[in-house]
């Protein structure tokens, strides 16, 4: 369950474009087609997929305060988080080098066609923002970072591949103008963005239906602690009247 609400989340809810605007460079330039859309969108797919549960690795068991404890005793107290940026882009950029071999071999048309944004995968701040919201967010396990990274990569190409369906339509719109290119696909990403923050409330709203359940039961909880209390004194009350009375009708009868 956790696995599946981390993959949801981080498609509709935490999404690379639409809540954190990462990687807009490559989400404009290369959504005119919807060809070149899925092709980038895949690329960045496998990219996160990769790097995020490697990353985690190398936060696990080298860059965090205490990683290196695996070493011996002697090297507990080492801190090399300082090295985070530099170890998680040196990963990215390998796999950015496997992934452009791999298009320029079997997908040249491809390759010709996402140009320059191919390479630049390797510096796309929502690939580095994957390992790095990974690192922030604390995930437990690499299970967890490989399902985190992959939902994230699903996100970013549903993102693209809309736009790029989108932009392909207008074409053959009337659109004013002074909106024409990047100002209505500006339009169109917030209006998107706003849309998808109404997924917001797909993982919360169980939650806060349980807390309206618990809410009514501690309710009737206080309330039977309270009548019993009541009754506790009531009966305290009859005990010392009839205690009383009893005391009064001796020292008459004895008078």
């Amino acid at each position: 369950m956790e696995h599946l609400e981390l993959f949801f989340k981080s498609i509709f809810i935490d999404n690379m474009v639409f809540a954190t605007f990462l990687g807009m460079c490559s989400y404009l330039a290369v959504s005119k087609k919807v060809s070149t859309a899925v092709g980038l969108g895949a690329a960045v797919i496998f990219v996160l997929a990769v790097t995020v549960p490697i990353n985690w690795l190398l936060d696990q068991y080298l860059l965090q305060p205490g990683a290196l404890s695996w070493l011996g005793a002697e090297y507990a107290e080492y801190d090399l988080s300082f090295l985070s940026f530099i170890m998680f882009i040196a990963t990215i950029a390998t796999m950015v080098q496997l992934v452009e071999i791999i298009v320029e071999k079997f997908a040249p048309a491809l390759y010709n066609s996402l140009g320059i944004f191919l390479p630049l995968i390797a510096v796309n701040c929502a690939i580095l923002g994957g390992s790095l919201f990974m690192q922030s967010r604390e995930i437990p396990t690499l299970g967890l970072s490989l399902v985190y990274g992959i939902g994230s990569g699903i996100g970013w190409f549903l993102a693209i591949l809309a736009i790029a369906a989108i932009r392909e339509k207008i074409r053959y719109s009337s659109v004013p103008p002074a909106l024409r290119g990047l100002g209505i696909t500006f339009i169109i990403t917030g209006l998107m963005a706003i849309g998808f923050m109404s997924f917001g409330g797909m993982l919360t709203g169980g939650d806060d239906a349980s807390k309206k359940k618990e809410a009514p039961k501690a309710e009737i909880k206080v309330e039977q602690k309270q009548v019993e209390d009541s009754l506790t004194k009531v009966n305290e009350t009859e005990k010392e009247e009839t205690e009383k009375e009893l005391a009064d009708n001796t020292k008459k009868i004895t008078e």
